[in-house]
């Protein structure tokens, strides 16, 4: 019983961790596309990309990271091929998770250098990373 509501509570983690990270680099593209002199605007997406980053990505990333990890150790398949290989798709999803936190500080610092079309593509790894593991956790695969 233990066990079904620690992995409830590693997927309800999960999804708020994806969540934020689909949707802050989408606030990139808006705020590195804003024209010259919107300083308000720019604010605006300071003030977001901060509260989405502190106050809902990184909790949910270290709840995630707790729960995965207790849901490893209590069903013993921390040795599993599948789970081994789901264990650095999510490594690379939290070094990406560190990336867009020092973008939200350059952001802050109005140090941004790349464009738009840059945080459109930078969108797309954290969905392609989320269906290898999605995959992975419920397949299973031998490997």
């Amino acid at each position: 019983m233990l066990y079904d509501w620690i992995k409830a509570l590693h997927v309800i983690s999960l999804i708020a961790w994806m969540a934020g990270m689909l949707y802050l680099p989408r606030l990139f593209v808006y705020h590195a596309g804003l024209p010259a002199g919107s300083a308000a605007q720019s604010a605006t997406f300071k003030v977001m990309e901060r509260r989405l980053l502190k106050a809902i990505m990184t909790p949910a990333m270290i709840a995630t990271w707790v729960f995965g990890l207790t849901l490893a150790w209590m069903s013993g398949f921390y040795a599993a091929p599948w789970l081994q290989a789901k264990f650095a798709l999510v490594l690379a999803m939290s070094g990406i998770h560190g990336w867009l936190a020092r973008m939200v500080k350059d952001f802050a610092a109005d140090r941004n250098t790349r464009a738009p079309r840059f945080y459109r593509i930078l969108n797309e790894v954290p969905t392609l990373l989320m269906i290898g593991i999605v995959i992975l956790a419920i397949v299973k695969p031998g490997l």
